[in-house]
């Protein structure tokens, strides 16, 4: 590896947050490695959406790890019982699903020791804090803290950084950032519930955000609705 050259591991979804995160890596200069998790989740669509993403924003490497996150239930992306909610609710909402991103990150932490990467990005922001407890601020931290006591890398003095740029912008801010990078939007999926062909419903609340986003911004939004 060149000298210069820093190797970061990116959380990759599909979705616009990730999508952005990974062009703002991108435009630091690190070498991206993209992750994404199959945990059977109902929008299992979007890890196609990943894939181009990955490809199309000159990601080094992308893998899907496989989790089968349905064994638990406990949340409507994993558990067809329980219905993606159509309008807005009370509360930390059903699509939460438990401890995704410790999981996601704790994948992404293995990976950077092996790479070498002191950098992860994860792509949590301000609207998802008021429901999910893990796309926080505090969160974020803890995680990188934990991190630096539980890896070889960080007791031997490569510490690790979670970066979370996204975390106090809004949906259009991160769209305009995303824009002036060169994402294409259209190749990512946020609906919770998207058909097999990527298709997003326009009810749920990540559809509500999104397309609400593109409005704020300005900006067309590309998005394919059923």
């Amino acid at each position: 590896m060149n000298k210069t050259t820093k190797n970061a591991v990116i959380l990759l979804s599909g979705g616009l947050d990730s999508a952005t995160v990974l062009a703002i890596a991108k435009s630091q200069g690190f070498e991206c490695y993209c992750l994404s998790l199959d945990y059977h989740q109902r929008h299992v669509a979007e890890l196609v959406a990943a894939k181009n993403v990955a490809k199309a924003l000159g990601a080094k490497a992308h893998r899907t790890a496989m989790l089968d996150l349905s064994m638990f239930g406990g949340s409507a992306l994993t558990d067809n019982a329980i219905d993606v909610p159509e309008s807005p609710t009370e509360g930390i909402p059903v699509t939460y699903v438990p401890a995704r991103n410790t999981i996601m990150l704790s994948l992404a932490l293995a990976w950077a020791e092996v790479l070498e990467a002191q950098d992860i990005f994860i792509g949590v922001n301000a609207l998802d804090y008021s429901g999910y407890p893990d796309c926080r601020g505090e969160y974020v931290k803890a995680f990188q803290d934990m991190a630096n006591l539980a890896t070889k890398s960080a007791v031997e003095g490569k510490t690790i950084t979670v970066h979370a740029p996204l975390i106090d912008m809004t949906k259009a801010e991160i769209i305009k950032q995303g824009s002036a990078l060169g994402v294409d939007y259209g190749i990512t999926i946020s609906c919770y519930q998207a058909d097999a062909e990527g298709k997003a419903c326009g009810l749920c609340d990540s559809c509500r955000f999104r397309r609400d986003g593109f409005a704020s911004a300005g900006i067309v939004d590309p998005t394919t609705y059923q």
